[in-house]
């Protein structure tokens, strides 16, 4: 927990409910141990997208497709969405949700190892959603910098790891220290690239926003 748990439960109180079948599918995902971005993070991300209105949005790690539905819900009429994920088990229950909500035409799941789907896609997507496993997004990196357009909105979603990406890698587990490792090193690298601004918020499991600075021609 990297906010008083008390001061997340009250900030959730506040909510308003989604749609019905956006709030089955949380719940479903919720029964099923199916991790889902925290409602404090998809608060965030209405804004962003409100914010932002992009019209073409990458999203890394579809899961079941709960965060894909709510992006759809929050993003401009008309945008489209292609969202990767490689769990075999989960692309189903994706694609049934896809079809309950009617979204088959706006929302694409591609199939696969998500840096080599990648290397396959031109861009450039206007907004891209990071919610994928946390010890690959340095190897990511590469292609979301090509693929995001100028102007564009990185959104990194678990990047504090619920607090131990402070901690010394010996203080924490012997099997989380790869992952511990390579998300310092992603976000070391957010923070000081030339070619984004980037903000690290405790929303969450950790948020960072990146904003993909245009090229300036001297």
């Amino acid at each position: 927990m990297i906010v008083d748990e008390r001061m997340v439960t009250f900030m959730n109180s506040l909510e308003l409910p989604e749609s019905p079948l956006l709030e089955t599918i949380e719940q479903e995902a919720l029964d099923c141990y199916v991790p889902i971005i925290r409602k404090e993070t998809k608060s965030l991300l209405k804004v962003l997208l409100t914010l932002a209105k992009p019209m073409r949005i990458l999203e890394v790690g579809t899961a079941i497709g709960f965060s894909a539905l709510v992006m759809n819900a929050y993003a401009p009429e008309g945008s489209k969405i292609t969202t990767i994920e490689k769990y075999e088990k989960r692309i189903p229950i994706a694609r049934e949700n896809f079809r309950r909500a009617g979204k088959e035409s706006d929302i694409t799941l591609l199939e696969g190892d998500a840096l080599e789907v990648m290397k396959g896609l031109t861009g450039p997507y206007d907004f891209i959603f990071m919610d994928a496993a946390k010890g690959q997004y340095i190897h990511y990196l590469p292609e979301v910098k090509r693929l995001l357009a100028s102007g564009g909105l990185l959104v990194s979603d678990n990047v504090l790891q619920d607090g131990d990406v402070i901690e010394s890698r010996f203080a924490v587990e012997r099997r989380n220290r790869t992952i511990h490792s390579r998300m310092r090193e992603y976000l070391f690298e957010l923070k000081h690239s030339e070619e984004f601004e980037t903000t690290i918020l405790p929303v969450g499991d950790g948020v960072a926003l990146s904003v993909k600075r245009s090229l300036q021609i001297h």
